[in-house]
């Protein structure tokens, strides 16, 4: 019998999972706070989400997994002990923003898996940014590789070529394959030697490239003095009032020596100093001056105290505040094959990570100085513009006429069009990539405006969650057509259906891709992993369709690991 699951709370993304776990041929009741239009009453529990007379009545205490899909986390902490207390043996995943909440959750429950879905979404991303056209990640080799769908058309450089000819590629693995005419799997088109043919689909994963190359001091050093425009916009205030300041005193040293008080220059001047700034000198200089010079010097005094007053004000700020920040900020922009980052929201943040670690160099648009992630950003060495991103004088400074890519991502969809279509008057040529929330509207946007990417993170990660929700260590998942497939991590135990066969025997059979295995601390791949006889203690990294992960339920419960 197939596992009974629950989805609680049918937002967005709950909803989206809810209806790919359905189209799976699961037995899956939703929960929600409202009535869904065209829902009928027993497919959806209406009812407070972490109420027990609400998940009892979904068949909270015969479900063998609870996906928990609300968008609040404290929403979903209150349902998952509700829930554990009515199942203790129920298998949940959780989605929560606070990723180290989750991580910590998974340690001390049993069965409890936490899931993010800016952080299933934001290589997407950024691989969208960097030219991939990804429609999903897998991890493999401590790496998110992006999944990518080869259409082969007319002029495919790979059309007539057989596949067995791509299997040996150790940098990019093949992990579906969806012939236009008949059904084959991939295992067996590669043994037959099968060509691709026009109109054949081949799902791929590609090893991401990291960007190795770092600027020298040098060439860093030169970008400051070349940037030092941006300077004099954060800093003319503070060096107009500074000079104000230094012809005051001229003035007054100046008038000092020339009115034949027997003094040296340096005498005057440092009695003028001294007086203005109020830090003392010696007023023994004006004791036997005329009338005149005192009230010259009263006049001084006051007109120095009003101006250095407000010059240290302003440079306290400049130096203590966030000026200087800014300054420095604005001079380390990259002059060129940048990413832009518009908005500094959770997927933002995310998105800017895996840039960075990857290589590649990053700027940031935040309205916000006190958005939380602007330290975070800082910290990394990630310049951040303090500006309305949606302001063509904005993107300017930001480079954007050589920059790489564009991504607007801020937590609202119109300010995210606003800057995207900015960003392409300005730059035409260069890709803009949109965070669009709500996931029926994303595909729209991208064929009304033509954008190089539209992408919805509720359409990205409820993959990712139903796969899960369908059993395993889900380390990637994708959708082909109406079909969903999963990538998980299998340990071969001795009462494993697997053990003591052939790979490419038993991926004919169960209809799966092996991508590598693990044994005797070596990795196996290619040709040597198809001839593999599989032992107990060999870790099988696959893909597989996800409706068939009920058949391998039934086989043995910890064959995933």
């Amino acid at each position: 019998m197939k596992p009974r699951i629950i989805v609680c709370g049918l937002g967005r993304t709950g909803y989206k999972i809810f209806r790919l776990l359905r189209q799976q041929g699961a037995l899956v009741v939703g929960v929600h706070r409202k009535p869904i239009p065209g829902e009928a009453t027993g497919d959806v529990i209406i009812g407070e989400l972490c109420a027990a007379s609400t998940l009892k009545a979904a068949g909270i205490e015969q479900a063998h997994t609870l996906v928990i899909a609300s968008s609040d986390d404290d929403v979903n902490l209150s349902i998952m002990m509700q829930a554990r207390v009515l199942n203790p043996q129920l298998r949940i995943i959780n989605r929560f923003y606070n990723t180290n909440l989750g991580e910590r959750l998974d340690q001390t429950l049993i069965d409890h898996l936490s899931m993010s879905v800016v952080g299933l979404a934001a290589p997407v991303f950024a691989f969208a940014a960097l030219g991939n056209q990804a429609i999903g990640q897998i991890r493999l080799f401590d790496q998110s590789w992006p999944i990518q769908e080869e259409y082969i058309h007319e002029n495919h450089p790979w059309r007539g070529q057989k596949i067995s000819d791509l299997w040996e590629e150790r940098t990019r693995m093949l992990i579906y394959y969806l012939p236009l005419a008949g059904k084959m799997n991939l295992v067996s088109a590669v043994l037959a030697e099968q060509r691709l043919q026009l109109g054949d689909r081949l799902v791929i994963v590609t090893q991401p490239r990291v960007n190795n190359t770092r600027k020298s001091w040098l060439r860093k050093l030169i970008k400051v003095f070349t940037s030092i425009r941006h300077f004099q916009k954060h800093a003319r205030s503070v060096i107009v009032m500074a000079m104000v300041l230094v012809v005051i005193i001229l003035i007054a040293t100046f008038t000092y020596v020339s009115t034949k008080l027997n003094i040296s220059f340096v005498d005057a001047l440092y009695f003028a100093v001294g007086m203005i700034t109020g830090a003392g000198g010696n007023d023994k200089v004006v004791e036997q001056a005329p009338n005149s010079i005192k009230l010259f010097t009263v006049v001084m005094m006051l007109s120095g105290a009003v101006v250095f007053g407000i010059w240290y004000a302003m440079l306290t700020d400049f130096v203590l505040g966030t000026r200087l920040k800014q300054f420095w900020d604005a001079a380390r922009i990259p002059l060129r094959h940048h990413y832009i980052v518009c908005g500094l929201s959770g997927i933002a943040i995310r998105i800017i990570q895996q840039l960075n670690a990857n290589g590649h160099e990053v700027v940031v648009i935040e309205t916000d100085p006190n958005n939380r992630f602007v330290n975070s950003a800082r910290g990394m060495g990630i310049p951040v513009i303090l500006a309305d991103a949606s302001f063509r004088t904005t993107l300017k400074m930001s480079n954007i006429n050589t920059a790489a890519a564009v991504l607007a991502v801020t937590n609202n969809d119109a300010t995210n069009l606003e800057i995207a279509l900015k960003a392409k008057g300005l730059a035409p040529k260069i890709p803009v990539i949109v965070n669009y929330a709500d996931p029926d509207f994303a595909g729209m946007a991208q064929q009304v405006f033509e954008f190089e990417a539209v992408l919805s993170p509720a359409e990205l990660a409820a993959p990712a969650f139903a796969a899960a929700a369908l059993g395993g260590r889900i380390i990637g998942n994708g959708i082909i057509g109406d079909n969903l497939w999963v990538a998980f991590a299998t340990l071969i135990t001795p009462n494993h259906p697997f053990c003591g066969q052939w790979v490419k025997d038993v991926a004919r059979y169960a209809d799966f891709v092996p991508l590598y295995v693990e044994t005797n601390h070596q990795t196996l791949h290619g040709w040597d992993l198809l001839e593999t006889n599989l032992s107990a203690g060999d870790i099988l990294y696959l893909t597989i369709p996800a409706n068939r992960l009920y058949q391998l339920w039934r086989e043995e419960q910890e064959m995933v690991s």
